[in-house]
């Protein structure tokens, strides 16, 4: 099986967040890119306070000093670097990472077995 393209690394803007919709094992999912330099990580897009996304509208999402991630629904705040929640209703909690690597420019799903069967930035 091969590796699954994302984006180019670039799409990911520096300090801030992309969003993709794929399939990933048989299911549609939302999934979310933060980046700060030469690092990105890659989460579900779902606050695991109530499930819902985090972006207050789709692709459109908050974030602060390039290194947090904000549910727009209720201000709950994650650190880019492990999905973890330093501040709001779910304090302590962590998103979903999706594991991903970056090759000559291009982000790639790090794992085939968890990969999306389509991705559309």
């Amino acid at each position: 099986m091969a590796d699954i393209r994302l984006c180019a690394f670039d799409q990911v803007p520096d300090g801030g967040a992309l969003g993709f919709e794929a399939t990933l094992r048989g299911q549609a999912t939302a999934l979310i890119a933060v980046r700060r330099g030469t690092q990105v990580w890659v989460y579900r897009n779902r606050c695991p306070h109530f499930s819902i996304p985090l972006d207050y509208q789709p692709g459109l999402f908050s974030t602060y000093q390039t290194r947090l991630l904000m549910c727009a629904h209720h201000g709950a705040m994650f650190r880019f670097e492990d999905g973890h929640c330093i501040d709001g209703p779910c304090e302590g909690a962590n998103l979903d990472s999706v594991p991903v690597y970056e090759q000559d420019g291009v982000l790639w799903l790090a794992e085939v077995h968890n990969a999306p069967e389509q991705v559309h930035p």
